[in-house]
Formats: structure tokens, C-alpha cells, sequence
């Protein structure tokens, strides 16, 4: 909703003509020579006129994002009273920071059933994937692929940030989705690293700097970049394995409104989950820790499981890591589905940040080459997270695209929620090879979402999504029992078709009732502690408490080890 225009000055603070401050009240600390980056939201696309006004307050222009009537900028703490003061300014936040996502694959690439799809001859051929990360390599592997390339990151001159990854992440999560395995294929080769649609192409967008860190007006700078050359590269398909706290609705965050802008310009975008299953600091089990823009009910959200190194998936197992939800504020179930994640295989980055910090990740050649020596291979690297997930189904998206280029966004994200497999234990246990912690797993709607990917499955359903596929919210009534709302305007709840129960299997239900997702005394209980945390009774301030100090919009603390 657009905020009032006319501003008042009362008591030092700009505030609109409902008595709302323009300024972020996380920008209060900002001290007076303090420099920081914001982003201002205008009532229409800035102009020039508009950065005009705002580099004679002093601010460093850095983004001018037209489609989210943004111009990110730079400014010190006494510049934001000033920047706040234009009549044309609508809010002032910050410019948060993201991060990346990180989590042997050929069995990643069975488990998710992808050979059955290049026996088909679906390879992902002639489909863009925009990839919005940390950069991507010239790797053998995308040899010939990567059709464009963009960094939205600050460089200084005497390097080509555009064609490197000095992080490590971005060239990874692109050899998940379509690595050739050029690298792994020869006569001497036991095993084929393979992406899962090696015949895609590749659109690099670089977001992230070396530490894996980055801002969301890169982000969003990129995904707006994505939507603009769509017809060029016939982007269909963009995967962000990046995500940071959430800090209010999806409904006004600028991250979660850019990728509702690509999924609503026909790309499918697909959304790394969050590695904070794991957090228990608010008594609320890693419950409600799904980070943004994974939180926006139109992306298809993919949190992690472990393959437990076999090709079938009767034994696999949830990654006790892996973000669940419902998400804060907005309660929307989420994750959406789970896909291989943990240790996995994938084309590195040589002398990057995670390689050379983690030179016990590296493949040795004996892990693909017969009598390959147990040397490491510089070529191939294991890293384990939801990071790791969203490329499998990002590659598994672009399958489905190539066999039916007219599906729409809601079709593939249906058509792949409908069709995950729903078969899993009731709970399951993990242990940190790190600490030796032994995590307890529930495997409910807000933990596995849908179930797990089924590419072979998903390419033989045809359905078409006749209404939104948004990710339906929750809502908790005065006894806690948790149930589903607003399922009418939505595919999920019109048909018997795509009825709850079809899409999400029966036993996601925790309390037994088709009709209630969870009963009152589940996980939760009825304490407050948790209550007040993942349903939002306290301030939407108080959720930055449950995240800790950090607010980063990143590579989601890569996991190095993974579960074990």
C-alpha cells in the first residue's frame, strides 16, 4: 500500500501525514558521520531529478531499480533526516545484507530422478537460469553456456569481478543445476557429475562479494536485470540460494516484491529455504526460521535432506538444518518441497574463499576416476545446506520448461509439489559431526513442505494451474490448533484435485486431522516462549531477537560437514 505523501517535521523526525516516520527505526543508531546504505522508496520511479536532489544532501548514489521505485544509496546519519524531508520520498530502510546458502552428487542427481529425464531427452536444453550468487567460474563444465554475465557488486579496477567467484558459492550451485561433467567424463571416469539439466544455459549475476556477503539492492538490482533480458536469454528459471532474516511482511519487504515481479513476468524462481533448523535459542525448535525472500508465498522454497549415500529414496533423511516454517509474521507454510542437499558434489572455484579455507572438501580424483589417485582434484568440492537443494530443483524446473515451454510458473510449481514423493518416517535423528549434537526431526508440512522432489514423476503430470499457487498461510485459533486459511484463492483448496490432502500427503498432519495441520500441544505446546516467536504476538521488532545480531543477506552459513 503507498504510504501518504505529504511529510510533517515534528520533534526532529519526518513522518507522513498518518503520523508514521519515514525512517526505518533500525536506522536509529546510525550515528551522525556514520555511513550506511539505504534504500529509499519513492512514490514513482526515481528520476533524475530525484538523485539529483538526493547527491546535493550528500548521498552516494549505488542502484536506481525503477520497477521497485528504489534508489539505493549511500549515506551518512545526518544525511537521513534530510534524504527523509523529500516531499517525493515515501520510506527510508535499510540496505540489508544478504547471504548465500551452501550445503556425492550422482547420487543426488538418481535420488531426484533426473537420468529418467535424459533418457527422455529432456536436458534443459535451450532454457535460461538466471543464477544470483556470488559469480560463476569459467569451469569446464559450462563450457560454451554462460551467455551473460553481470556483477552488482563494488570492484576496484585491477579485477575482473565479472568472470570470477573469490567466494566460492555461486560456481557450485551452478554445477548442481547443469554441470556438464565434462570434467568427470573420461574413459578412466566410475562417476558422472552431472548437473541436472546439463543442457541449459547459464546467466550469470553476481551479488555476493568475497565473504559471500551481499545487499539486497544487488539482489534485487539483479532479479530486475533477470526480468529485462527474460526474452533474450528465454530466462525461465532463477535460483537464489541466498536469504536473510525476516523483518516484516512479505507484502511490503522490496526483496520478496522483486521476485513476485520475475514470478509474475513467467520465471520460475526457486528459493533456498535457510539453514536454521537447528535453532532452538527461542524454545520454538528451529521452527519459523525460514529466511527471505524463501518467505514470499509465490517462490517455490526447497529446504534440504540427506541422500544417505544411496540412489533410493526410502532411506533418506531431512537435514536437521534445514529452515522450517511457518514463516514469521506472514505464517505461510513453507518449505514448499525438499530435494538432495547435504555433502554434495559439485564443480568448485579454485583459490576462492571456501576451497582454500576448506581443502578437506576437495573430491580426491578416486572419487570419480577409476584408480584415480586419492590427490585432491581441484575441480570438485563438497559443501552441504539448502543451498545445495534449490539448484536441484531449479534444474529439475528447466526439465519440465524444455518438455512444456508454455507451463506457466504455477504450473511447474504445482505440477512439482503435486507430484513429491510423501513418504517418510514420522521422525528421524541427525548428529553434527562437528559437536557430536544429535538432532530430532519431525517430518510435518513445516518441515518437508510437499514432500520430496520426484523429477520423474513431476514430467509426467500435465495439470495446469487454473487459479495462484501461492503457498497457503496459517492461522492458530485460542486452543493453538493450527489450520490452513485463505485456500480459496488458491489452487490447493478449490478441487479435489488439488485438495490439501493430494498435495501435501496425509501424514503432514500432525494432529491427526485432516483438517487441523497441528493440534494445540504440538512441538510448540502451550507455553508462551515459542507461542509469542512464531506466531508474532510480540513486536515485528522482537523477531530480529530470534536471529541474533547478524543481518546478513548471504551464502546462510555454509555448512561445511553437513548431518551425518
Amino acid at each position: 500500500m503507498q504510504l501518504p505523501s505529504l511529510a510533517l517535521v515534528l520533534a526532529g523526525a519526518v513522518l507522513t501525514a498518518t503520523g508514521q516516520t519515514k525512517i526505518d527505526s533500525e536506522l536509529a543508531s546510525v550515528a551522525p558521520s556514520e555511513s550506511t546504505r539505504v534504500m529509499v522508496v519513492y512514490r514513482s520511479a526515481p528520476s533524475a531529478e530525484h538523485a539529483r536532489r538526493a547527491t546535493d544532501r550528500g548521498a552516494r548514489m549505488r542502484h536506481v531499480l525503477p520497477e521497485a521505485r528504489i534508489a539505493a544509496m549511500e549515506v551518512e546519519g545526518r544525511e537521513l533526516q534530510e534524504l527523509a524531508g523529500d516531499p517525493d520520498v515515501e520510506a527510508i530502510v535499510p540496505d540489508r545484507v544478504v547471504t548465500s546458502t551452501a550445503a556425492a552428487y550422482s547420487i543426488p542427481v538418481q535420488t531426484a530422478g533426473a537420468p529418467t529425464a535424459w533418457n527422455s531427452g529432456y536436458t534443459g536444453s535451450g532454457v535460461g537460469i538466471a543464477v544470483i550468487d556470488s559469480g560463476i567460474v569459467d569451469h569446464q563444465d559450462f563450457s560454451g553456456r554462460i551467455v551473460y554475465r553481470e556483477s552488482f557488486v563494488n570492484y576496484s579496477t585491477n579485477r575482473n569481478w565479472v568472470q570470477t567467484d573469490v567466494y566460492g558459492h555461486g560456481t557450485h550451485v551452478a554445477g548442481a543445476i547443469l554441470g556438464s561433467g565434462a570434467s568427470s567424463t573420461t574413459q578412466a571416469s566410475k562417476v558422472d557429475l552431472r548437473g541436472i539439466a546439463p543442457g541449459a544455459r547459464l546467466i550469470a549475476f553476481r551479488v555476493l562479494d568475497d565473504s559471500g556477503t551481499g545487499h539486497d539492492s544487488d539482489v534485487i538490482a539483479a532479479i530486475d536485470r533477470a526480468v529485462a533480458l527474460k526474452a533474450s536469454y528465454n530466462i525461465r528459471v532463477m535460483n537464489l540460494s541466498l536469504g536473510r532474516p525476516v523483518y516484516g511482511s512479505y507484502t511490503t519487504d522490496p526483496l520478496c516484491q522483486a521476485v513476485e515481479r520475475a514470478w509474475k513476468a513467467g520465471i520460475v524462481v526457486v528459493v533456498s529455504a535457510g539453514n536454521l533448523g537447528r535453532d532452538n535459542s527461542w524454545g520454538n525448535l528451529g521452527y519459523s526460521t525460514i529466511t527471505a525472500p524463501g518467505n514470499d508465498p509465490y517462490v517455490i522454497t526447497v529446504g534440504a535432506m540427506r541422500d544417505m549415500g544411496t540412489a533410493t529414496r526410502s532411506d533418506d533423511r531431512v537435514a536437521s538444518y534445514s529452515s522450517k516454517g511457518p514463516t514469521l509474521i506472514d505464517h505461510i507454510v513453507k518449505p514448499d518441497l525438499v530435494a538432495p542437499g547435504n555433502v554434495t558434489v559439485s564443480t568448485a572455484s579454485t583459490s576462492a574463499y571456501l576451497t582454500t579455507h576448506y581443502p578437506g572438501n576437495w573430491v580426491p580424483y578416486s572419487y570419480y576416476l577409476v584408480n584415480g589417485p586419492s590427490a585432491a582434484s581441484a575441480t570438485y568440492f563438497k559443501l552441504s545446506g539448502t543451498s545445495m537443494a534449490a539448484p536441484i530443483v531449479s534444474g529439475a524446473a528447466a526439465l519440465l520448461i524444455q518438455k512444456d515451454p508454455k507451463a506457466t510458473p504455477d504450473d511447474i510449481k504445482a505440477r512439482l509439489m503435486k507430484t513429491a514423493s510423501k513418504s517418510f518416517p514420522t521422525t528421524s535423528n541427525a548428529t553434527d559431526p562437528a559437536t557430536g549434537t544429535v538432532y530430532t526431526s519431525q517430518y510435518d508440512i513445516f518441515t518437508v513442505g510437499a514432500g520430496y522432489l520426484d523429477i520423474a514423476a513431476a514430467l509426467q503430470c500435465t495439470d495446469k494451474a487454473a487459479l495462484s499457487t501461492r503457498s497457503p498461510a496459517v492461522a492458530r485459533d485460542a486452543a493453538g490448533n493450527v489450520s490452513m486459511v485463505d485456500s480459496t484463492s488458491v489452487v490447493w483448496g478449490t478441487t479435489i484435485v488439488w485438495g490439501t490432502t493430494i498435495v501435501w500427503g496425509t501424514n503432514v498432519f500432525a494432529s491427526g486431522s485432516s483438517a487441523t495441520l497441528w493440534g494445540g500441544s504440538v512441538v510448540w505446546g502451550t507455553t508462551v516462549g515459542p507461542a509469542t516467536i512464531v506466531w508474532g504476538t510480540t513486536s515485528p521488532n522482537a523477531t530480529s531477537a530470534a536471529w541474533g545480531a547478524a543481518s546478513t543477506i548471504a551464502s546462510q552459513n555454509v555448512l561445511i560437514s553437513g548431518d551425518r
